[in-house]
């Protein structure tokens, strides 16, 4: 979907700022909403999901929050479509909070999920999948990047719609990440390091002895030939 999220290449929003010795978490809650996202995740709110939830968010108040409270929404959220937890049980305890600022945390001893959690930061959840189709693009192919615009989830960056590139490296099937998101299933694709020149990307102010490389599945693409214009392309 587009939104304020997908803001990569833009003009005319300031430095991005930046402090040498910047602390991993600004406040003590981050580091607690970093703590909840692994059990949220281990619940069945996969990461797609988890990242189109943060999409989803007010743009005023996506502009207006911090990062990690970005996290914190969209867990809230996450949970709520899952099942997990209902908007009355978030309520109240935001309630009891409210009334009474230093209640001490809830806690739970639960061995079993604990040891399940540190599994799930050891191992990660890997995307990598077996499927039987073939990458449809080698090595050296020019492609085309589809100018596609939907309405859910995708991890297509806007400003690399309708770019000309070259496969650099193909690395096999992946998740794919726009029907994850939304429940649709896994639909794994083949998934392709596309070199563009900086050029082609940012415009004729950017370096031309520089080039760019964006990892991309295999449905964002189409095949360039030397006797296929773009617009014949898009149109496939």
């Amino acid at each position: 979907m587009d939104g304020v999220h997908d803001i990569g290449g833009t003009d005319g929003l300031g430095p991005v700022g930046y402090r040498p010795e910047e602390p991993l978490f600004d406040n003590p809650w981050e580091r607690t909403v970093f703590a909840m996202s692994f059990p949220a995740m281990a619940s069945g709110l996969n990461l797609d999901a988890f990242r189109h939830g943060i999409e989803k968010m007010h743009p005023v108040d996506y502009l207006s929050s911090p990062y990690y409270e970005h996290w914190l929404f969209t867990m809230e959220k996450g949970l709520v479509e899952t099942g997990l937890l209902t908007e009355e049980e978030l309520r109240a305890r935001t309630q009891q909070f409210l009334d009474d600022p230093s209640a001490p945390l809830p806690q739970r001893s639960d061995p079993a999920a604990a040891e399940a959690i540190v599994g799930f930061l050891r191992s990660g959840a890997p995307a990598r999948r077996e499927i039987d189709a073939k990458p449809a693009f080698a090595p050296g192919d020019r492609v085309l990047v589809r100018n596609l615009h939907p309405k859910g989830h995708t991890r297509l960056a806007g400003y690399l719609r309708g770019k000309r590139g070259v496969i650099d490296a193909v690395h096999g099937a992946f998740v794919f990440p726009d029907t994850h998101a939304h429940g649709l299933g896994e639909q794994p694709q083949h998934v392709y390091t596309v070199r563009f020149d900086s050029v082609e990307v940012w415009g004729p102010g950017a370096d031309p002895r520089t080039v760019n490389h964006f990892d991309m599945w295999e449905s964002y693409l189409v095949a360039l030939d030397g006797d296929t214009d773009d617009r014949a392309a898009l149109d496939r």
